[in-house]
């Protein structure tokens, strides 16, 4: 994972200090870090942010998370603008190797040249460069993630509204411009 200057949660985790034994960390957004994940997402409000993760090694130099990471937030509804609330649940599993690890290269293609990937199939591990993982950083994504951007109240509709009619819709004939080209 790169690390950037503007993450308003973050919370590091020291890769030499995990051990082959799984430690589980829970961790929870101040009112700070959350007005800077609101403003980050365009949101009006995060109200509750909180993560528990178990952190374990992944195979020799590679780290895993893995958990579930909660948010309670608060938008705009897209057709009234009012507040719309809403609760995010999301499953974490998060695998990262140091750079230059030979866990992190990417499948090796095919003699046609075709990179076999499985869509419904596990991550590539992520890189990270230095000692520590952003923990923090990995549960703000996944909670970015999970936001629906179109949120709206339960009795909202958009009726009464009309785009287009069948008339507008209709390609116009190609030859339309040549109904006025030969008149007498």
């Amino acid at each position: 994972m790169k690390k950037d200057d503007e993450t308003p949660f973050s919370y590091p985790v020291k890769v030499g200090h995990i051990s082959a034994n799984p430690v589980e960390v829970t961790i929870s957004a101040d009112a700070e870090e959350r007005a800077g994940l609101a403003a980050l997402w365009s949101i009006l409000e995060v109200k509750a942010l909180t993560a528990t993760f178990e952190v374990r090694r992944w195979k020799r130099d590679g780290v895993r998370l893995k958990g579930r990471v909660t948010a309670d937030i608060v938008q705009a509804c897209v057709v009234t603008l009012d507040p719309v609330e809403s609760h995010i649940d999301e499953p974490v599993d998060a695998i990262f190797v140091p750079e230059g690890s030979k866990l992190a290269r990417l499948p090796v293609a095919s003699e046609t040249g075709e990179m076999l990937l499985d869509p419904d199939g596990p991550d590539a591990p992520e890189i990270f460069t230095g000692d520590t993982i952003d923990a923090g950083e990995v549960a703000a994504e996944h909670v970015a993630l999970a936001i629906d951007p179109y949120p709206r109240r339960a009795d909202v509709a958009f009726g009464g509204h009309i785009e287009s009619t069948d008339k507008d819709d209709r390609k116009p004939s190609p030859f339309a411009v040549l109904k006025d080209w030969k008149k007498d």
